[in-house]
C-alpha cells in the first residue's frame, strides 16, 4: 500500500502525460513555452480568477506576494501555528516577524478568535505593525475566509491564502486559491494537484500586483529580461512541468477530487466511532490532501503507528512540532504553551493513506487494522 501512489496515478495517465512530453520535445522550448501560458490559462478558469502566476514552487510563491507588498522589518504576518514551516520561513526570509496564532481543533485552521485576539495584542505592544494574515487551507480544507476577511478589513490588513494544500476545495462553491488579496498554491508531487519536480503558482484578481510578481519572478525584470526595475528571483514554472499538470488537472476535475471525497467518507464512515474524525463544516469542501485523525495522547498514537507499520500501511505525522517551538523562532521568545491547542495536535495527529488510486480494499485494511489495536 502506498500513501500517495504516483506510480499508479502515470500509468492511469501515461499515455496522455507521454505525449505532452513529447510535445515539449518536439518544440524545443523548455522556458516559458506555450504550455506555460496554456496551463495557467486553465488554472485560472478552473480557480476563477483573473491571474494565474506560475514559478519554481510554492515557498516562492508566498515570497513573491510578500516582496510585491514590500513586507519587510518591523511588519507582523500572522500565520497559523499548526502547518508546514514554509509559511512562516518566507515572513523571516522579509525581516518581518511572524506572530503565531493557535488553530481550531476541529478542522486544524487557524482560530478567527485567536487572530483577532493577537492583532490587538500586537497593536497594543506597539513593536510591530500588523500587515498581512497569511490563512492555511490546511489538509484540503479552506479556512474561515469569510470571518477572516472581515478582520481584515476591520484592521486594515491584507490577506494572502496559502493554498498549497487545498486546491480543489471550495466553500459554497467559491473555489479555493481564490481568497484573500492574493493566494498561493503548491505543485510539489504530493500536493492535489502535483507536477513532476517543483512548482507553485500565485493567484490574484490585483492587475498591478500580478504585474509586479510577473517582473519578480524573472530578475525584476521591467520591458525584458535585460531592463530591471527591481530586484527579484528566478522563479519559473519549466514548460514540461506545465505540460505534465495540464493532463493532471483535467483528471483531477473529471474524476480524482470526486474520488478522494468518496474516500473520505469510507474511512469516516468506518473510524468516526473510535478516534477523532476529520470535519467538514456545512457549504465546504475539502480536496482531501491528507486524511488525518486524532488519537487520545502522544502514546496512543505512536503506538498505533507502530502497529500499522507492522502491517505495512503507511502513515505519516503532519506535524510533530509547532511553529512556535521550532528552535529558528527562539529569537521571539514565545511562551512553550503559546498555542495549545497547535501543541496538542502534534502529539496526536496521525495522516493515512490518501490517494484517487487507492482501493476500497485497502481502505478496508487501514481500518480494520485500527479498530484491531484500539
Amino acid at each position: 500500500m502506498q500513501f500517495k501512489d504516483l506510480k499508479q496515478q502515470y500509468q492511469h495517465l501515461k499515455p496522455e502525460i507521454d505525449k505532452a512530453i513529447q510535445e515539449v520535445l518536439d518544440e524545443g522550448s523548455f522556458i516559458n513555452g506555450r504550455q506555460v501560458r496554456e496551463f495557467e490559462e486553465q488554472l485560472a478558469e478552473y480557480i476563477g480568477v483573473k491571474h494565474c502566476i506560475s514559478c519554481a514552487n510554492g515557498t516562492d510563491a508566498l515570497s513573491l506576494v510578500l516582496m510585491a507588498w514590500n513586507i519587510g522589518q518591523g511588519d507582523a504576518v500572522f500565520v497559523p501555528d499548526f502547518t508546514f514551516f514554509a509559511t512562516a520561513e518566507v515572513v523571516a526570509l522579509r525581516g518581518a516577524t511572524p506572530v503565531f496564532v493557535d488553530v481550531r481543533a476541529d478542522t486544524f485552521n487557524i482560530n478567527t478568535v485567536k487572530l483577532e485576539e493577537a492583532i490587538k495584542a500586537t497593536t497594543r505592544e506597539g513593536k510591530l505593525k500588523p500587515k498581512v494574515i497569511i490563512p492555511v487551507d490546511l489538509f484540503g480544507l479552506p479556512a474561515d475566509h469569510m470571518e477572516i476577511t472581515r478582520i481584515a478589513k476591520h484592521y486594515n490588513l491584507v490577506v494572502l491564502e496559502d493554498g498549497a494544500q487545498g486546491l480543489g476545495g471550495s466553500i459554497n462553491g467559491k473555489m479555493a486559491c481564490s481568497f484573500g488579496d492574493a493566494a498561493t498554491t503548491s505543485f510539489f508531487p504530493a500536493k492535489p494537484l502535483g507536477c513532476y519536480g517543483d512548482g507553485g503558482a500565485i493567484f490574484t484578481d490585483n492587475d498591478e500586483l500580478a504585474a509586479i510578481v510577473k517582473s519578480l519572478k524573472v530578475h525584476g525584470k521591467g520591458t525584458d529580461k535585460y531592463d530591471n526595475v527591481r530586484v527579484g528571483l528566478n522563479s519559473r514554472l519549466d514548460t514540461i512541468q506545465a505540460a505534465i499538470l495540464s493532463v493532471k488537472l483535467k483528471s483531477f476535475q473529471e474524476y480524482e477530487l470526486k474520488r478522494v471525497q468518496e474516500l473520505f467518507a469510507l474511512y469516516t464512515d468506518a473510524l468516526k466511532d473510535i478516534v477523532g474524525t476529520p470535519v467538514i463544516p456545512a457549504g465546504y469542501t475539502s480536496s482531501v490532501a491528507q486524511y488525518t485523525i486524532k488519537l487520545k495522547n502522544r502514546e496512543e498514537r505512536d503506538y498505533l503507528k507502530q502497529q500499522l507499520a507492522d502491517a505495512q500501511i503507511p502513515s505519516f505525522v503532519y506535524y510533530p512540532k509547532p511553529l512556535h517551538r521550532q528552535s529558528v523562532f527562539e529569537y521571539l521568545h514565545n511562551t512553550p504553551d503559546l498555542c495549545e491547542i497547535s501543541t496538542d495536535l502534534c502529539n496526536t495527529v496521525l495522516s493515512l493513506p490518501m490517494h484517487p488510486y487507492l482501493a476500497e480494499t485497502e481502505i478496508l485494511m487501514s481500518t480494520h487494522t485500527i479498530r484491531k489495536f484500539l
